[in-house]
Parts: structure tokens; C-alpha cells; sequence
């Protein structure tokens, strides 16, 4: 058990992933996710990056369409009230830059579980009578890509078997596990030796993160690791299973981060309809995040106004300056 200094900046952190890796995030559409990783790994231009979520969000569109990905693997993506499409990865998967391969939410959400406990697959019966199930919609099997040469792509979308138990009439589902090369979470607390801390919903946050073979932590404060210890039921992830702490406050931005601030509704609502084109998307990159040194830079750009009213109230856990029920 090592307990070397985890702690890096977003950019050290960013350069442990490699242009072919297979990646996956923490949180859940526009809530935790670590944006001051996506932003860096835009800078960085990582490229042919492969995927692998149980739903995607605005990251996901960052990604997708600074030209960052090559696959992915997921049942949704889009910003929810914000902005119901995905614009970006439709216009990829429409141009051949993009390979997508549809599992339903059931079947990624057992993916990454079965990652995380260390087993090929797990047995479901979600999606039959779908055409979630028709083999001529196993696009990584038509590009060749089920052949071997992948470590994490399956060399099935699923197989089939029977009840061998209790002898139930029907076939039973087999999805195979999802074992991303790198996971990147947003989190409220990480002690400094690495234990994590997830406060309000945690998604499929811990399925995510114990599948992935590196574990790349950011969050919005970096707390004594024997503070942290100190109630050990409120933390979802030992420190031994993770290789890289940073702290970085409000680095989930413009998704929300439970207790600690609001979902800036505005600022992805602009994004989406900025970047339903190349051209735009291009614009909207270069003013927000390549003619942008680093996050913190990104947040004096913000200005500190926003971010007040986005705030959480440390009482309520949610903002009482931000207008809701309306457009």
C-alpha cells in the first residue's frame, strides 16, 4: 500500500491519459462532472479517445466536438432542460468522424458493475424485444473492431443463455463488462492520501470508478486524510484505488455540484446552441477554452458575480439566488 503524494494540477493529471485510451466520468448528464479535466484534455488535444459512459452530457459534446473522440459507447447523451440533443456527436456519427455503439441505460449501468467486481459480464433480460439486441446494429462488430485486437472492446455486444438454476423458460441476457483504461470524477472531498467522498447522489459513481484501471480524482476540496476517516460510511472510494488527487473548486463547471453550487443553466443553454455546427462549436472552443490558460483563468472569465449566485446556501445545499420554474 502506497502512500505517496497523489496531489497534481489539472494538466499533470490530463497527461496520464493517452491519445487511444478508453475513458468514462463520474456524475450523471449535467451534475459532477469534471469539466476542468475535459477542458484540459481539449488543450492537450488528446485524439482518438474511445468512450465509455452510462450517459453522456456536456462534457461528452466538448469532447466529441473538439474532435477528441473516436468511439463511444453509451445510451444518451444531451444537457436535459438545456438542451435535449446531442448536436455534436450527431454531427460526427453523420460525417464518419464518430463510431457510436447503442447499449440501453440497464445494460452500461451492468457493464461498469461488472468491471467494477472483476467479471466478464452479467445477466439481465433488459431491452429483449428491442432493437437495442439486432445484431445488424453492432456497429463495433461492423467495423471490424470485435476481433481481439482491442483489450476493452468485447468481442460481443452480448450473448445468450439459459436459466441453468431454476430452468425459467426465455433467454437470459449477457452483457459484457466495460473496463475503461482511465476514470476521471468530479467529487465534493478527497482526503490527501486519496479516500473519496460523494455527497448527495452518487449515480453509478462507484461502479465507474472501481472498473477503470486508473483513477483520476478532482475535487472541490482536498481535506486531512484522518478528518475524512473519521466517518467512514459517508465515503464511497478507499484511497488505494486511486492514482491521482487534484483539488480544484468549482471544477464541475457549468454542471452542478451538490452542496456546493447550482447547475449554470445559462452558460449550457448558450453552449448548445451555439455549437449545433463546426463553425460555431470552433468559436465557441477557442473563446472558452483554448484562448483560456487554465481553469482558473476560466473562472475570472466567468467572473465572480456568476459564481456567487450559483453558490449553495450551506444550510439549504442548493442556491436561493437562482430563478427556477422558468425559462
Amino acid at each position: 500500500m502506497s502512500l505517496k503524494d497523489k496531489r497534481m494540477t489539472i494538466a499533470e493529471a490530463v497527461e496520464l491519459i493517452k491519445d487511444g485510451d478508453s475513458i468514462t466520468f463520474s456524475g450523471f448528464t449535467i451534475w459532477r462532472r469534471p469539466m476542468a479535466a475535459v477542458y484540459e484534455i481539449v488543450r492537450q488535444r488528446k485524439r482518438n479517445l474511445h468512450l465509455i459512459e452510462v450517459n453522456s452530457g456536456t462534457h461528452g459534446e466538448i469532447l466529441i466536438g473538439a474532435g477528441c473522440v473516436k468511439i463511444f459507447e453509451s445510451c444518451w447523451i444531451g444537457h436535459e432542460l438545456f438542451g435535449k440533443l446531442g448536436a455534436n456527436m450527431a454531427r460526427k456519427l453523420q460525417s464518419g468522424e464518430l463510431i457510436v455503439e447503442d447499449y440501453s441505460h440497464v445494460h452500461m449501468v451492468m457493464r461498469l458493475m461488472a468491471g467494477a467486481i472483476g467479471v466478464p459480464f452479467l445477466p439481465t433480460r433488459a431491452s429483449l424485444g428491442t432493437d437495442i439486441l439486432n445484431p445488424k446494429y453492432d456497429v463495433l462488430g461492423k467495423h471490424g473492431l470485435r476481433q481481439g485486437q482491442n483489450p476493452v472492446i468485447p468481442r460481443q455486444k452480448f450473448s445468450y443463455a439459459k436459466d441453468p438454476f431454476y430452468g425459467e423458460e426465455g433467454d437470459i441476457i449477457l452483457v459484457p463488462a466495460a473496463r475503461p483504461d482511465v476514470c476521471i470524477a468530479h467529487v465534493q472531498q478527497v482526503g490527501d492520501q486519496g479516500t473519496v467522498r460523494v455527497m448527495g447522489q452518487r449515480y453509478s459513481d462507484a461502479e465507474a470508478m472501481k472498473a477503470a484501471k486508473t483513477l483520476i480524482v478532482v475535487a472541490e476540496e482536498i481535506v486531512p486524510e484522518e478528518v475524512i476517516r473519521r466517518e467512514p460510511t459517508a465515503n464511497l472510494i478507499p484511497h488505494y484505488l486511486v492514482d491521482a488527487i487534484v483539488e480544484q473548486p468549482w471544477g464541475a463547471h457549468p454542471t452542478g455540484c451538490f452542496g456546493y453550487y447550482e447547475v449554470d443553466g445559462a452558460f449550457i443553454r448558450d453552449f448548445y446552441n451555439k455549437t449545433k455546427t463546426q463553425e460555431g462549436f470552433d468559436a465557441w472552443a477557442e473563446e472558452w477554452i483554448l484562448k483560456v490558460g487554465d481553469f482558473n483563468e476560466y473562472l475570472y472569465k466567468l467572473g465572480f458575480g456568476r459564481l456567487d449566485t450559483l453558490r449553495a446556501n450551506s444550510s439549504y445545499k442548493y442556491s436561493t439566488h437562482v430563478k427556477r420554474g422558468a425559462r
